[in-house]
């Protein structure tokens, strides 16, 4: 047997139409063997019934077969009508199903090829048109993460140019005789700052991505803040800002990456003291049964509303002339930290009743309820 030689696989339009008609030659079959069989049988019952016994005696064979050799040739007749019909329709059924399916294999094919601004056509199939509704609703998500990713390199480019330009031309001084070697410490400044924006975008990349190592304990949330406001407190003393810290009505623990929270804590406090300029900042844990919270409310330049969601976008920087004067960040902290949070099944959220009322930040974290050791 020569196993390289293929049989052609049959159109679906064929096998569409082959069905279609098997379906009507088969009903026309059984139709036609039921009624051969049973059309005899009940005329010479009928023929036979109360007042009908002379005719029975006087010629009811011929009649019969006269009877027999008329159903017989309008059966055939009406099968061959039937499976005419039914091959005409089931053509008909096949180029329309299949139309629809070209034009969800050509929307398809658009949008492998990165044409993600194609849609397709809604079929009038239920079926199809579910799918092509997925697919255009891929096209869309396709089109977003296309988006988000352009516009990251370009803000990435944006973030690099500046230390790079400082680096350039502190380094151009130097070696022209322009500046002392000791401006080097400037340029060593500058390369920290673009070793940070590499770590943070790596942080977010494995964020947004949902490929954080996350190695979850049971941590004490009030003692993680108490622990992390401890480390700041000199900060605040110097800029002559106070930090307080309110204590929960019961202890309060979380399934969580110590580590990872710490992060978020940290970027949190250190916001709040670049935007605060006199009195303080109160960091509340109240316990909760479900869901731990950490609120860090501040006394600082606030946020118009506009920007109250945009401060977790890449990059966006709320213009403050506070925020000129402290080192500005990679602006992607709070970007980190809420895709931190919601690694950890919770969230993080900001609130603020406008410029200069100052502003809430809210890190919402399951409690070990929900996050039971071995998940």
């Amino acid at each position: 047997m020569n196993r390289g030689l293929r049989l052609p696989v049959p159109s679906l339009t064929m096998r569409l139409f082959v069905s279609h008609v098997l379906v009507a030659v088969v009903g026309a079959l059984v139709t036609f063997a039921v009624v051969r069989a049973a059309a005899p049988a009940l005329f010479e019952e009928r023929a036979a019934g109360p007042g009908n016994g002379r005719g029975r005696a006087n010629g009811s064979g011929p009649l019969r077969e006269v009877v027999s050799d008329a159903v017989t040739t309008a059966l055939l007749l009406g099968v061959l009508a039937g499976v005419i019909a039914a091959a005409a329709l089931g053509l008909l059924a096949s180029r329309r199903l299949l139309r629809s399916l070209r034009s969800v294999r050509s929307g398809t094919r658009a949008i492998a090829t990165g044409d993600y601004r194609h849609r397709i056509p809604v079929p009038p199939e239920s079926e199809l048109a579910a799918v092509a509704g997925d697919v255009n609703d891929l096209a869309v998500r396709l089109a977003d993460t296309e988006a988000r990713r352009a516009r990251l390199l370009s803000e990435v480019a944006h973030e690099m140019r500046t230390p790079l330009t400082v680096i350039d031309g502190y380094a151009e001084g130097v070696l022209d005789g322009v500046f002392a070697p000791a401006e080097l410490v400037r340029i060593e400044a500058e390369v920290g700052r673009l070793r940070r924006l590499a770590d943070d975008l790596s942080t977010l990349s494995r964020a947004e991505e949902g490929r954080l190592d996350l190695q979850p304990v049971e941590v004490d949330l009030y003692g993680l803040v108490t622990q992390v406001a401890g480390r700041l407190r000199p900060q605040f003393d110097d800029a002559g800002l106070t930090v307080t810290v309110l204590p929960p009505s019961r202890p309060v623990v979380v399934w969580a990456d110590a580590d990872r929270i710490t992060q978020v804590l940290t970027n949190l406090l250190g916001n709040a003291l670049a935007a605060t300029e006199t009195g303080g900042v109160s960091i509340d844990v109240p316990a909760g049964r479900d869901v731990a919270t950490v609120t860090v409310t501040d006394t600082g330049e606030g946020l118009e509303p506009d920007d109250v969601e945009r401060i977790f976008e890449r990059f966006y920087r709320v213009p403050s002339r506070r925020r000129q004067e402290h080192d500005p960040g990679s602006g992607i902290g709070l970007t980190i930290s809420r895709g931190i949070a919601r690694a950890h099944g919770g969230d993080l959220s900001a609130e603020s009743p406008g410029r200069g009322h100052g502003s809430r930040f809210t890190l919402q974290l399951p409690t070990r309820n929900r996050h039971p050791a071995g998940d």
